[in-house]
């Protein structure tokens, strides 16, 4: 029975964290909207200036635009670690047992990664040596037709 509570709290734990990276991406997608609606006035103030106020639009738009991406990137940060605290929180609630099937779970993952990275080496490795010998090769060819 202690089992099935402890899934339970780790699907609560995973639909909270999804809840979360819902209103992230509601939060971007706003963004996304205020910066199309800044774009857009930006746009009728380019059409509506004269030579001499570029220089200063430019400047201002460049401020505005800043201001703006300094406040996504700010709440972006704060969604960030709301996230890095949810999932912290999660394994927080999780039982001894669950915790252990997720750490056996990614021991076998880090395995098969470090497995993986050892084929990458050793066939980057080959590839070097096959493309060695075939440059050496070129070049004999090379001296051969220069004589």
């Amino acid at each position: 029975m202690t089992g099935g509570n402890e899934y339970h709290k780790y699907d609560m734990a995973r639909l909270h964290a999804e809840l979360e990276q819902e209103r992230e991406v509601e939060m971007l997608e706003e963004s996304v909207s205020d910066l199309r609606s800044t774009l857009c006035e930006l746009q009728e103030r380019l059409h509506s200036v004269d030579g001499e106020n570029e220089w200063k639009t430019r400047y201002e738009t460049q401020v505005e635009l800043n201001g703006q991406l300094k406040r996504q990137i700010s709440l972006i940060k704060e969604r960030l670690e709301d996230l890095r605290l949810a999932s912290i929180r999660s394994y927080d609630e999780m039982s001894i047992e669950t915790l252990r099937q997720r750490l056996k779970l990614l021991t076998n993952d880090k395995s098969d990664l470090q497995t993986q990275l050892k084929d990458c080496r050793h066939q980057i490795e080959l590839e070097g040596k096959a493309f060695h010998k075939t440059n050496d090769e070129r070049r004999a060819y090379l001296s051969e037709i220069a004589k």
